[in-house]
Order: C-alpha cells, then sequence, then structure tokens
C-alpha cells in the first residue's frame, strides 16, 4: 500500500492551476487531467462507481459493511491550485529530521523559509518537511487533502475487517476562484455530513469562515494629449488610486487578525484611457459584512459625482459564514475533536481567515466543517507541509469513519 507522501508527490505533479479570467468550468482542462487520474486510482482500489462529470467533479463510494444504519460520511477536496504562484513543473525538496534552522529555496539564490519569519517551523524539529524549490508553490492546498482522503479510503478497502457506514468521496475544481461547488450536486454525493480537508496546520479544526463578495470596478478616463489636457484629462489610474484611498487603510489584509475583516486590492491594471481593479470584500460578521458592501458602493458614487459616472461596480457574493448551518449539527465538531484527541492531537478550533467549498456546501444542504490538511504558507513559493501532519491527518479521517460506525 502506498504512503501518503508517495500520493501526494505524485498528485503535484499534475499542473492544476484554476483561471480566474476563464468562463468555463473546470476553469483550465489541466485540472481534468488530475481527475481523471484520480478516477482511475480509486477504480483501481475498488471504489467501484468512481466517475468524472462534465463539470469536472469526481464522486466515488465506499459502501458500508455494517449490518445497520449510520450516518453516510463524506471527505472532499480540491484539485486545483491557485493561480497566485505557479504550479508548473513543481521541485519538492526533502528535509529529513529538520534541525530547526533556516531552509534555503535552492531554485531562487537568497530565498529561504527563515525561521524568524516563521517560528511554527520550530514545532516540527526532528520531522521531515516539504518544502518547494522556490521557483512555484507546492501545492499542499489542496493536493494534501486528496492524497490524504485517498489513503484513508485505500486503507478501509484493503482491511475488511473494519467496520465502517457508507462513505462518499468528493474532488472538486476551481475552489481557489471561489467556483468548486458551483455545479455540485449535493443529492447525487449522497451524504448526511461532510468535511473537506482543506486546513492549514495540524490540529486546525474550523466552522466558520469569512461571510465573502468580490467586486470588479472599471474606470473609463478621457485621455488627451498632455499637452492640452487641461481641464479636459481624467486619468483612469489615479481616479483609481483616488478610490482606493476612500476605503480603510486600517482594514486591509495585511493590518487584520482573527475575526477582523478587511477590503483586498487583488488586481489594478490600468492606461490613463481605462482602469480596471478588482477587490474581495471579507468580514465573518454578516452585519459588519453587509455594512463594508455599502463603503465600497459609497466610494464609487463618490467618484462618479466627482467625475460624471465613469465608473461602474459589479459586486457579488461569493460565499457566507457556515457557522449558522453547523452549529445545529454541533456533534460533526465534537467527533471532530474527539477524533483528533484519539489521533494524540490536540484542536485548535478557530475562525478560517478565508473561505472553502464547506462554507458553501453547508448552505446547500451538507454540514461541512473543514480540517486539517497540514500545509503552512498556502498559495506561495515559501509553502511547506510536514510529512507526519499528513499521516496524522489520515488518522483523523479514519477515527472520524470508526466514530461515525459506533
Amino acid at each position: 500500500m502506498e504512503t501518503v507522501t508517495d500520493k501526494f508527490l505524485r498528485y503535484i505533479s499534475f499542473e492544476t492551476t484554476s483561471d480566474e479570467n476563464s468562463t468555463t468550468h473546470p476553469s483550465s482542462l489541466k485540472e481534468l487531467d488530475l481527475s481523471r487520474q484520480l478516477v482511475k486510482e480509486m477504480l483501481a482500489m475498488g471504489i467501484a462507481d468512481a466517475s468524472l462529470d462534465e463539470n469536472g467533479y469526481v464522486m466515488g463510494t465506499i459502501p458500508s459493511n455494517m449490518d445497520r444504519e449510520v450516518p453516510v460520511l463524506g471527505f472532499i477536496a480540491h484539485v486545483d491550485t491557485s493561480p497566485d504562484a505557479s504550479g508548473k513543473d513543481i521541485k519538492p525538496q526533502f528535509i529529513r529530521d529538520y534541525d530547526g534552522t533556516d531552509i534555503p529555496l535552492k531554485g531562487v539564490p537568497g530565498l529561504a523559509l527563515r525561521v524568524k519569519e516563521f517560528p511554527e517551523m520550530l514545532d516540527y524539529k526532528g520531522q521531515t518537511l516539504i518544502t518547494t524549490d522556490g521557483t512555484t508553490l507546492l501545492g499542499a492546498d489542496d493536493k494534501a487533502g486528496v492524497a490524504e482522503i485517498l489513503t484513508a479510503a485505500e486503507y478501509l478497502l484493503t482491511h475488511p475487517e473494519v467496520k465502517h457506514g457508507t462513505i462518499k468521496i468528493g474532488f472538486t475544481p476551481d475552489e481557489e476562484i471561489g467556483c468548486g461547488v458551483d455545479f455540485f450536486d449535493v443529492q447525487k454525493f449522497g451524504a448526511d455530513y461532510a468535511y473537506t480537508m482543506d486546513g492549514g496546520a495540524i490540529g486546525e479544526l474550523e466552522y466558520e469562515n469569512f461571510n465573502a463578495a468580490g467586486a470588479k470596478i472599471h474606470i473609463q478616463g478621457c485621455n488627451i494629449h498632455p499637452g492640452s489636457a487641461k481641464d479636459k484629462m481624467v486619468n483612469a489610474i489615479l481616479v483609481g488610486m483616488e478610490l482606493a484611498r476612500l476605503l480603510p487603510p486600517a482594514e486591509r489584509p495585511e493590518h487584520t487578525v482573527g475575526y477582523e475583516g478587511f477590503f483586498h486590492l487583488t488586481g489594478f491594471q490600468g492606461t490613463v484611457e481605462e482602469a480596471t481593479m478588482s477587490y474581495i470584500i471579507r468580514d465573518h460578521d454578516r452585519a459588519r459584512f453587509e455594512k463594508r458592501k455599502l463603503q465600497m458602493e459609497a466610494a464609487v458614487a463618490y467618484i462618479n459625482n466627482m467625475y460624471g459616472d465613469i465608473v461602474t461596480l459589479d459586486l457579488r457574493d461569493q460565499y457566507y459564514n457556515m457557522r449558522e448551518q453547523v452549529e445545529p449539527h454541533y456533534h460533526i465538531i465534537e467527533k471532530a475533536i474527539r477524533a483528533m484527541e484519539m489521533a494524540g492531537i490536540k484542536p485548535k478550533i478557530q475562525p478560517i481567515r478565508g473561505g472553502t467549498d464547506g462554507a458553501r456546501l453547508s448552505y446547500m444542504g451538507l454540514p461541512c466543517p473543514n480540517l486539517f490538511a497540514g500545509g503552512h504558507n498556502f498559495h506561495g513559493k515559501l509553502e511547506f507541509v510536514p510529512v507526519e501532519s499528513m499521516e496524522k491527518a489520515v488518522e483523523v479521517i479514519k477515527n472520524l469513519i470508526f466514530l461515525y460506525a459506533a
């Protein structure tokens, strides 16, 4: 039987970067290459109904081997990686028996994982860390989750003496661009409860996430030759800068933590003639979230009042805080806590400063908190994952399966 590390290394060899500018689903055909591989592996290990649908969703079932009914349990991860950094030709580094010092990333001279910047590295002294070489992200978000789920599945299928209820497995595309469950068929999936394996450090357990919206702003300037521009030119770049200054500077991601929300400028492209800006808006509290959207609309209205309706705003909700959907089923949190304790892990219950597929699935009728996959520093070249954390995640999945069958 393969180890979780074996599977993880194979999965990160597939380039699966999602494309936020695409209008297709999945957003990138490259994602399907890994999804087809997963179906092939699932069929080979005995998941007879493993399939890939036209929207890029992989689903499969491990039937119950019990003589009574227990809840149908699902495990979900996503195959895509973030467009924030390259996911092509990933060259992982293995740091065995990590000694607690800085780790050079050999693909980029001078780039390193520095303990001063990431003191949590010291939690993993003596363990094996997998890092990038500094030229790409690693892909532990969320190929570690994919590998953990299939490693646990393979264990069940090779140990028929282990009693378990029906287990549903799902792998989604495009989670990183907020479209991971746009076409996910909850009824077809058929689980009563599910867990996404999409969290960070070992022990993380999350059932609160941001309320989220995305804003796309277009600014139509007026480009006049600078020699005759007086009282005529409207520089779209400068207008965009003015708009950005209308939003509170202390409420940007680099100044916030915990339950504090933010406005995040994620893209700015422009010329004098026209400019575009992209924002994400986040807050755990629904009332404050709605207020932030009003602040964005007010900023645009102010600019339009000054310059004459040159700005258009496309503001759309993306997902909501799953807490109100999960708390009525709090036993799924209690079981996750117990599953971690059985594995010798101290649970770290915290809000997600982001979102997961599970947030939207919870609002679609499938309560779905988020468990750790083990990685750190997602979406960038400083990403790393301890092998032992992935192994513990597999143990937690197995413990959850045992607890639901008890």
